[in-house]
């Protein structure tokens, strides 16, 4: 498991989600670049709860990756 967070502007918290393993990290943080990068209005990510978030890019104030446990 692998902890996600990302901060939302004028937001008071962060969203907080699970990765199973490092083919979903490598998925999500493709996702986040082409967020970033403006060639998708909507970051949308499945956890391994099974909980999909989407937020919109224009709001995305930083992701965090944590290190994988175990």
């Amino acid at each position: 498991m692998m902890e996600i967070r990302i901060g939302i502007t004028q937001a008071p918290r962060d969203v907080v989600l699970e990765l199973e393993d490092e083919k979903a990290r490598a998925a999500f943080k493709s996702a986040v670049e082409q967020a970033i990068a403006g060639k998708t209005d909507t970051l949308a990510v499945t956890d391994s709860k099974g909980r999909e978030i989407l937020v919109a890019a224009a709001k995305i104030a930083y992701v965090e990756f944590g290190a994988p446990e175990g």
